[in-house]
């Protein structure tokens, strides 16, 4: 991943942490709790892509197994957001860009249900039986209610900021310069009959302005094509 990617996801992954289990878990809401961090990995999913999203979130869920109060096996939480991660990255909108909020509220519920599934799964598998006894159903209903709810205020922020880091003002100026100068001393040499960095020699006479002339429009018109 870029640095740019790394640094913003990182900060966007401690913040969400943060906020969710000093704020949100602390509101003590009837079923699930809020799920910020997923939330966020979603949005960084469906701009940087599945292998993105992937490290995105087996990053964010290793540092939620590791924050207190966790009281789960470390790893379980972080396969969860991997797989989720993976799968919001299969359907990246072309340029990080959606045309409609539609698709994005219905890959929030999914992945609200799906990781509520998969994460009682996994805790079966090592012998955990909480959600079995609070009521998988209503930890279902309401994680997918508290994210969808939760989802327009986070969703499209963070989306928007992913989009950005993406744009780097200084290669694209470089690059912009770059061609520019290739643009001009092409142009140069083909209107002034002079290489870069040495002479070929002065042009005279009516015909020899003639082929000036007609260099550089064709010069001109091949750039434009461009």
């Amino acid at each position: 991943m870029r640095l740019n990617r790394i640094l913003l996801s990182s900060s966007l992954v401690v913040v969400a942490l943060v906020v969710q289990v000093s704020v949100l878990a602390r509101l003590h809401l009837p079923g699930a709790v809020p799920d910020l961090l997923l939330l966020t990995v979603l949005a960084l999913a469906m701009v940087y892509g599945h292998v993105g999203g992937a490290l995105i979130g087996f990053g964010a869920g290793l540092l939620a197994d590791l924050a207190p109060p966790a009281d789960h096996a470390a790893g379980r939480y972080a396969l969860v957001l991997c797989v989720v991660g993976y799968l919001a990255g299969l359907i990246k909108p072309e340029n990080g860009q959606v045309k409609s909020a539609l698709a994005p509220m219905a890959t929030v519920v999914a992945a609200a249900l799906g990781s509520t599934l998969l994460y009682a799964l996994v805790g079966a598998l090592v012998g955990d039986t909480a959600a079995r006894h609070v009521g998988l159903a209503g930890l279902l209903v309401s994680a997918a209610v508290y994210d969808l709810l939760l989802a327009p205020f986070v969703v499209p922020g963070v989306m928007w900021l992913a989009r950005r880091s993406e744009h780097d003002p200084l290669t694209e100026t470089g690059a912009a310069s770059k061609q520019a100068t290739d643009i001009s001393s092409g142009w140069l040499s083909a209107g002034t009959g002079l290489r870069v960095g040495g002479q070929r020699g002065a042009l005279s006479g009516l015909k020899s302005r003639a082929r000036v002339r007609t260099a550089r429009v064709g010069r001109i018109k091949g750039v434009k094509r461009l």
